[in-house]
C-alpha cells in the first residue's frame, strides 16, 4: 500500500457507548502520523540511526584516529573522487589488505575529506567480527554493518545510501606479503547481486600502499586454534606488541583511486531490459569478473608508477 494511501486512512470510530477520546486530544487522528514524539527519549540528545551509528562517537574518533592516519600517517592521495555519485545509492567495490585492514576508514574518510557533497559511507563487515566483546560493539557506532543481503537492499534501496564491499572477504586481509596486490576471487558475484537488485551503480576502487602498512609474513594455525581468532598472522608488532601490535601500522603512503561507475542495465536479446537481471547467473558473473579485472588493472598501474613504498 502507497504511503499516501495509509495516512488517508482514519482511525476507525469506537462503536455506541465505547470509550471516546476528548475532543482536545493531542492524539494524531490518523495512522500515518508520527507518533514517535509521543514516547519518551531515555537519552533526548542521542544521535542514533536506525543501524546504531552514533553522531558523536563517530565525529571523535574520526577527529582523532582517523584524522591523523589519513593525513599525517598514510598521507592519502585520491583520485577520481568525481566518480562516488553525489546523490542516490552507490555499490563501492574496493580490494582488500593488511592484518587489521587500515583500507575501509581511509576510503571512508576520503569521501567526508575530499568529495564536493561529503556522504557518510556504509561498510560491510563480516559476522565473524560479533564474537569479540567491545569490538563488535564498536563497529556498528562508527558506521559498520554486518554483511547481510537484507542489509546491503535497505541501505542501497530504500535508503539510497553509499555502501563499501570488499568482495576478496577474508582471503583479502589474509594474504601474504609475498602475494602482495594479487586480487583473490571474488566470490560467487554477490556484490553484482546486491547492485542490480539495488538499481545502483557500481563504483570501482582502488588502493595501494596497505599491503606495506600492515604486512603478514606468516600464519601460525595452532595459535589461531588455541586463540579463536580468524587467523593469528606474523606482523612487524604482533604478536609480539599484544593485541595493540594489529594497530602498529608502518607509515605506507596511500593511494586511492575511485573508477568510473558500472552502470548495470543489461538489455536481453530481444534489446529490452530484463526485470531481474540478477536471475541471471552468467551475467552477474561476467560482471564480476570484469569489476575485478579493472580493479586488478589499475592496482598494478598505480604500483609500477609510484616512485616509493613510503613517499609514493
Amino acid at each position: 500500500m502507497a504511503r499516501d494511501e495509509r495516512s488517508s486512512l482514519r482511525v476507525h470510530e469506537p462503536p455506541t457507548g465505547g470509550m471516546r477520546l476528548p475532543e482536545d486530544s493531542a492524539l494524531p487522528a490518523r495512522r500515518g502520523d508520527d507518533l514517535r514524539r509521543f514516547l519518551p527519549g531515555v537519552e533526548p540528545d542521542r544521535r542514533l540511526n536506525d543501524w546504531g551509528r552514533s553522531e558523536r562517537v563517530e565525529k571523535l574518533v574520526d577527529q582523532t584516529l582517523f584524522d591523523f592516519f589519513y593525513h599525517y600517517w598514510f598521507r592519502c592521495e585520491v583520485e577520481g573522487i568525481e566518480n562516488v555519485p553525489a546523490t542516490g545509492g552507490a555499490l563501492l567495490v574496493s580490494n582488500h589488505s593488511g592484518a587489521l585492514p587500515p583500507d575501509a576508514p581511509m576510503i571512508g574518510k576520503a569521501i567526508r575529506e575530499e568529495h564536493p557533497a561529503p556522504r557518510p559511507l556504509n561498510i560491510t563487515v563480516e559476522h565473524f567480527f560479533k564474537g569479540y566483546p567491545g569490538f563488535s560493539m564498536m563497529l556498528p557506532k562508527i558506521g559498520c554493518v554486518a554483511a547481510h543481503p537484507a542489509n546491503v537492499q535497505r541501505l542501497l534501496f530504500d535508503e539510497q545510501q553509499l555502501v563499501l564491499v570488499f568482495p576478496e572477504g577474508r582471503k583479502g586481509t589474509a594474504k601474504l606479503y609475498k602475494d602482495r596486490y594479487k586480487l583473490q576471487r571474488f566470490g560467487r558475484g554477490g556484490f553484482v547481486e546486491a547492485a542490480m537488485r539495488g538499481r545502483v551503480p557500481i563504483v570501482p576502487v582502488c588502493l595501494v600502499g596497505a599491503e606495506e602498512a600492515a604486512p603478514i609474513f606468516a600464519h601460525v594455525g595452532l595459535m589461531q586454534k588455541l586463540t579463536g581468532l580468524s587467523y593469528f598472522p606474523i606482523t612487524p608488532s604482533f604478536p609480539h606488541l599484544g593485541l595493540l601490535g594489529l594497530l602498529g601500522y608502518l607509515p605506507a603512503k596511500f593511494k586511492i583511486r575511485f573508477l568510473e561507475p558500472v552502470y548495470l542495465d543489461p538489455p536481453d536479446e530481444s534489446g529490452a531490459f530484463a526485470e531481474e537481471p540478477w536471475e541471471d547467473k552468467a551475467l552477474v558473473q561476467t560482471v564480476a569478473h570484469d569489476v575485478r579485472a579493472r580493479i586488478q588493472e589499475n592496482v598494478l598501474e598505480m604500483v609500477r608508477t609510484r616512485k616509493s613504498v613510503w613517499f609514493g
